[in-house]
């Protein structure tokens, strides 16, 4: 019997979306579905909802949660990934309140930032410690990692863990389908290339029938220039470096020095910008977790429809040799060629038997290999904090995030930093 297995499926949602998948798959019928989570009332939740699918879909796959981490990874062929260590309450809440004490507002703080680098760094402990179970019990699996910060969390589970892990994020999969309809355009027959680093991945070519797209991509973005809208961020950057961006514009906010700026708060009025918003939506998920229950737990006619994550296709493809075409995190081995080879990319990548291929993109536009470098500079020095253990290099990580450092002086960024060991106890390993 093969296996797959779910580390944080106390994540009902995602873990139905993903197993859920997988319970319909005809390739993956008879195979273990192990789950694992650190709260045992979760498990037990996303458990029984499991199992509501397999009845109800007539699945033969074989449910199974463990309480104890590296018996439910003892022999996978494929492990998921979608942990968060320190939840809300204290952490997200910690990342968010020091830094506006000192004047840094953030918006969602999950991936580069202040506030993207402290959940690095109490979620590589973490992360190593799975792979030294995995390198023990399973060392052959294919890791797919779909929690965030994600390039440097695959970058760690790849260069130190030692594990075959390919990072999935869902903004390449909408990017193309969510602009278009946004600009009133259609999808069909649109040919589109994307490639660049994980939250700032560039769509470098819309094309339909040989006809290049991006002029009138352009065009009807510069008329809601003076129309609010979600959007607004990525549209700016698009109109002055030339490129759509893959990821959401309250992402994109904190990800630049031009757009949340105390001395001109004007900002995030004109580009809509939601300050706060990762917090707001953690308080309307526990909100409403209540009435999921109702839905998903306690719901015995529970059904699935497949859904678009990557994750059941990728096993799909690798049991069938039926290729199929996702854009994956991965280690640049050369790929970007003006990127720094020791980061993690977001490239188009071939998932067949043989496993994930990534495809070479070459050089990127200046300007996008520019700005990706820019974050890509506190990624690896978050990864040198985390490994080495040195205070200095969270600092350093801090002092190079483009939105904290045109913020804040080095004096007040360093003030910030102690703040937040200190405010993190136990959640952080020692640092020297």
């Amino acid at each position: 019997m093969s296996k797959i297995t779910f580390i944080g499926a106390g994540s009902t949602v995602f873990a139905k979306n993903v197993l859920g998948d997988c319970l319909k798959t005809p390739v993956l019928q008879g195979f273990e579905i192990a789950i694992f989570d650190i709260n045992p009332e979760r498990l037990a939740d996303s458990e029984t909802m499991l199992n509501h699918i397999k009845n109800t879909s007539g699945s033969t796959c074989v449910i199974h949660a463990y309480s104890d981490r590296k018996e439910a990874l003892r022999g996978a062929k494929y492990v998921v990934n979608a942990i968060q260590v320190g939840g809300y309450d204290p952490c997200t809440i910690t990342d968010f309140e020091i830094p506006k004490k000192y004047g840094l507002r953030q918006t969602i703080a999950d991936t580069v930032g202040i506030g993207g680098i402290f959940r690095n760094l109490r979620t590589i402990p973490v992360m190593l410690d799975f792979a030294q179970d995995i390198n023990e019990v399973c060392p052959d699996a294919l890791f797919l990692n779909y929690t965030n910060p994600m390039a440097v969390l695959t970058n760690v589970m790849n260069t130190y863990g030692g594990v075959k892990t390919v990072g999935l994020c869902h903004s390449v999969q909408s990017c193309v389908s969510e602009l278009f309809k946004h600009l009133g355009m259609d999808t069909a027959g649109v040919k589109s290339k994307i490639a660049g680093i994980n939250h700032m991945a560039w769509l470098l070519e819309a094309s339909k029938d040989g006809v290049d797209l991006y002029p009138e991509i352009k065009r009807r973005a510069r008329e809601k220039q003076n129309e609010k809208h979600h959007d607004m961020v990525r549209y700016e950057m698009m109109l002055k470096f030339g490129y759509y961006i893959t990821e959401s514009s309250e992402h994109n906010a904190e990800y630049h020095p031009y757009f949340i700026k105390r001395n001109y708060p004007e900002l995030v009025d004109r580009f809509n910008i939601p300050l706060d918003e990762y917090p707001r939506r953690c308080i309307e998920q526990i909100g409403n977790w209540k009435k999921l229950k109702a839905d998903l737990v306690n719901n015995t006619e529970l059904h699935h429809e497949r859904s678009h994550e990557y994750a059941s296709y990728i096993f799909e493809a690798i049991e069938t040799n039926v290729p199929f075409k996702i854009g994956g995190n991965v280690m640049n081995t050369g790929l970007i060629t003006n990127l720094p080879r020791e980061a993690v990319v977001e490239v188009s990548c071939l998932v067949d038997r043989n496993g994930v291929t990534p495809t070479f993109v070459g050089d990127l536009p200046p300007q996008c290999a520019a700005l990706n470098r820019t974050n890509i500079n506190t990624q690896l020095l978050t990864i040198e904090a985390a490994i080495t253990r040195k205070r200095e290099h969270i600092y350093h990580a801090a002092m190079l995030d483009p939105h904290t450092a045109a913020e804040l002086s080095i004096d007040d960024i360093i003030a910030m930093c102690d703040d937040l060991i200190e405010a993190h106890g136990d959640w952080l390993p020692q640092y020297i």
